[in-house]
């Protein structure tokens, strides 16, 4: 039997329960109505249902029977744009509420699954529920991947990864406006000291490192254009909210609720913009690129007419 304990955070307040179980602890909503249908969820001492609301600032207790291994799961997910496909690698555009690769708690659709689904043969090396995949998004993040489809590509692009030859660019939507409007985060990222679910600038932490330029400035938010050195879980968010600039919609990570509501965000607006690297068969430089969604576009509007 797997726990947690913890606070539901104030940007969490009245949210449904299966949401917030999603936002916090990586379930998905299916999943996390099964734990609190089981009677897994405790708040305040009390039993809640999955389509109660939280309280911010209240005790959450979950308790859940872990699933068995992740495996991936042909589910065709029509939304998954093709940005480019060649005998070596695909290059898909993903959209919000897509896992990369299946995982423990996460039973919805992911990158593999939906390109198992769509006839594609991938690279077979990895751990198999990630076969192929050499970098993730978050779920809730939307933007470009790139994954292998022989064990060669594989190879050369996990290298690249890790020898930081790959651009990442980010756009995001933060609170404020950046001082300086464009510099350099290089603060260290770790689980955080009292929550395993978030993550923190940490003394003990690994080496992250992220580029930002301010391309928009607007009454109370900024849109940025964010280079990633370094690839840490949540490195945006934790280090944008460290900087007191906290992505919009991101209340995990102490964004106002009352902002992402104006702007009809249901999720932190951060976008995986553009991709760079060095194709692994030929070893020309290769690059993509991703318009924004439809809910990021329409935000910004709102944003350019206040």
């Amino acid at each position: 039997m797997e726990h947690r304990s913890l606070p539901v955070p104030d940007g969490l307040d009245g949210t449904r329960v299966d949401a917030a179980l999603a936002k916090m602890l990586g379930f998905s909503r299916t999943f996390a109505a099964d734990v609190a249908a089981a009677g897994g969820v405790v708040v305040d001492g009390a039993t809640v249902g999955k389509s109660d609301r939280l309280r911010g600032g209240g005790w959450l207790e979950v308790s859940w029977e872990p699933r068995q291994a992740p495996r991936i799961e042909p589910i065709a997910v029509p939304a998954l744009g093709i940005v480019h496909d060649d005998a070596d690698i695909v290059v898909v555009d993903k959209p919000t509420g897509v896992a990369a690769h299946p995982s423990v708690g996460w039973d919805g659709p992911t990158v593999v699954g939906a390109l198992a689904a769509a006839g594609f043969r991938i690279a077979t090396s990895g751990a198999p529920e990630r076969q192929g995949v050499v970098h993730r998004l978050d779920v809730g993040t939307s933007g470009l991947m790139v994954v292998a489809k022989t064990e060669h590509a594989y190879t050369v692009l996990k290298r690249a990864f890790k020898d930081r030859t790959v651009d990442k660019i980010y756009h995001a939507v933060v609170q404020g406006h950046p001082d300086p409007l464009a510099g350099t985060i290089d603060a260290p990222i770790g689980r955080h000291p009292s929550h395993s679910w978030k993550f923190a600038v940490t003394p003990d932490g690994k080496p992250s490192v992220t580029h930002y330029e301010t391309l928009e400035a607007f009454p109370g938010a900024s849109l940025l254009e964010i280079h990633l050195e370094t690839g840490r879980t949540h490195q945006i968010r934790v280090h944008m909210a460290a900087h007191r600039h906290p992505c919009v919609g991101d209340p995990l990570y102490g964004a106002d609720p009352t902002m992402a509501a104006r702007l009809g965000l249901t999720r932190q607006w951060l976008h995986a913009h553009r991709l760079a690297f060095a194709h692994p068969a030929t070893g020309e430089r290769v690059s993509f690129e991703s318009p924004y969604p439809e809910d990021f576009a329409r935000a910004l509007e709102l944003l350019r007419a206040d």
